[in-house]
């Protein structure tokens, strides 16, 4: 699998912003999300701690990313990763895939996915497929240069 990933990252050179929305100040878990990321080939943009929804869809909009990645284990998830989703649209960024990681209990999984987030990673996700994910699903925007 590392072989197949690293021949995409070759061809393919994703920008991923990843975000920590609200007042969560742990951020272990997003620097490990965006090394694997680079590891795999993928440009990172990593905008620190305590992000409003407009700061980070003013990042996605700034940095021309693919897709956008946000780390949330405050509880939070219900209300902020929906308002993250309406403000990029509110840019006319409605076509980036947007996941999103921490802990998220499963009932609330598909109230995310009805409001705009892509996927949903628990503790238990893997590296492996999360990056499998984001070269499935995060197709390169049109308007950028290859």
């Amino acid at each position: 699998m590392a072989e197949k990933l690293g021949q995409l990252s070759q061809t393919t050179r994703l920008r991923i912003l990843i975000a920590k929305p609200g007042l969560d100040g742990h951020d272990r878990g997003a620097k490990v999300i965006a090394r694997a990321l680079r590891d795999a080939g993928m440009e990172v943009i990593y905008t620190g701690l305590r992000q409003t929804p407009e700061m980070i869809a003013e990042a996605a909009l700034q940095e021309d990313v693919d897709a956008v990645g946000l780390s949330i284990l405050s509880g939070a998830h219900n209300t902020l990763l929906p308002r993250v989703v309406q403000a990029l649209r509110e840019r006319g960024l409605g076509d980036i895939p947007v996941f999103a990681g921490g802990i998220i209990p499963e009932e609330d999984i598909p109230g995310l996915k009805a409001a705009g987030i892509t996927a949903v990673f628990g503790p238990g996700a893997s590296l492996e497929e999360i990056v499998r994910f984001i070269y499935e699903y995060t197709p390169r925007r049109a308007h950028r240069s290859a």
